[in-house]
């Protein structure tokens, strides 16, 4: 009976998941491709390469530099199985396909990413080939100057032990556990297809918070007293329509990593940096300005925003795999359902 009860509960998973895969590949495919020349405002497709903007991200498990990952460790010892690390992040990203560039926010997107890394320990508890834990800060400079890689390159890193998972969770210890790693990321160079709302950057209600997402993000805009808030600001009309206006210094390209492009605002005894030569400048206004009219895409409440890897064939045959594995988990909640009913009805008296 158990068992019965069992593989309902598990069929009725499955074939949620494939309804969610379902949708997914009928959004995929139910949307030609756009070149990024000749986006237009509402929902587009779009396909290229991954580039990084101004930041990225360091994976937790094998320290690559990413836009996105999903990492998570769990470790079991046959009996029950704790969740040590579930952690997933994002940062906005460009898209570049043959005819130009457009800016990715990632903030509330769907992501279809299969793990790059999915290994356990041995069967004496040694670690899988390939794992190296972050040991430093989760985000990078995307384009550090040659000063900062050659100071990277000089440090020595305390290496960090597995028991710490590089301060990202503690594990047990308990003899005979198994430690399962897995890990998804989408790393500069990849090919990925994005569908989305296309929308000028001005109309993006908070540029800063749709630029990162995550599991462990303090700016998800999901604070509903947040989102009161901003929308009060803008109806009484105090909220900042310009990003000099709401940061200040913050706004100028290049203040705070060295090299502004104009002259900060600052107390009269403070060290004053120097300005940025005309190719720096350039370099920072091509990497933090983006102009109130370029087109982005985004999550909208009418359109979500998907980021698949691969192109789009490839994408729309991972979500059909995952509708028919929904079918076989409908087969088997049929299945168990009919098993349960004989077994109630050969039990009662």
């Amino acid at each position: 009976m158990f068992l019965a009860v069992a593989g309902i509960a598990g069929g009725l998973a499955l074939l949620g998941r494939g309804f969610v895969g379902y949708r997914r590949a009928g959004q995929i495919a139910g949307t030609s491709t756009s070149t990024v020349t000749s986006l237009a405002a509402g929902e587009v497709r779009v396909s290229g390469v991954v580039e990084a903007s101004e930041l990225t991200l360091v994976s937790p498990l094998q320290s690559a530099s990413c836009v996105y990952y999903r990492s998570s460790v769990h470790e079991g010892n046959g009996r029950s199985n704790r969740k040590v690390v579930d952690e997933e992040r994002a940062v906005g990203f460009r898209l570049r396909d043959a005819t130009g560039a457009v800016r990715i926010f990632p903030n509330g997107a769907r992501f279809d990413v299969p793990a790059c890394f999915s290994e356990s320990t041995g069967a004496f508890g040694d670690e899988p080939a390939g794992l190296l834990l972050r040991t430093g800060p989760a985000i990078a400079e995307a384009h550090p100057d040659r000063a900062s890689q050659i100071a990277a390159l000089l440090t020595v890193h305390q290496v960090a032990g597995t028991a710490e998972l590089g301060g990202l969770g503690v594990l047990s210890g308990t003899r005979g556990a198994s430690v399962q790693y897995h890990e998804s990321r989408i790393e500069p160079g990849q090919l990925v297809t994005v569908i989305g709302q296309a929308l000028p950057f001005d109309q993006l209600p908070d540029p800063a918070s749709a630029d990162q997402a995550g599991s462990d993000d303090p700016l998800a805009p999901g604070d509903p007293e947040i989102a009161a808030d901003l929308a009060a600001a803008r109806e009484a009309g105090v909220l900042a329509t310009d990003a000099k206006t709401a940061w200040g210094n913050a706004a100028i390209p290049g203040f705070g990593v060295g090299h502004p492009v104009s002259q900060p605002t600052l107390d009269p005894a403070a060290h004053r940096l120097p300005l940025a030569t005309a190719e720096q400048a350039k370099a920072a206004s091509r990497t933090f300005e983006i102009p109130p009219n370029e087109l982005v895409l985004a999550a909208s409440p009418d359109v979500p925003l998907t980021i698949a890897l691969g192109g789009p064939a490839e994408a729309t045959g991972r979500a059909e795999g995952v509708f028919l594995v929904g079918l076989l988990g409908a087969v088997l909640a049929i299945a168990s359902a009919v098993a349960l009913g004989f077994i109630l009805q050969v039990g009662l008296p």
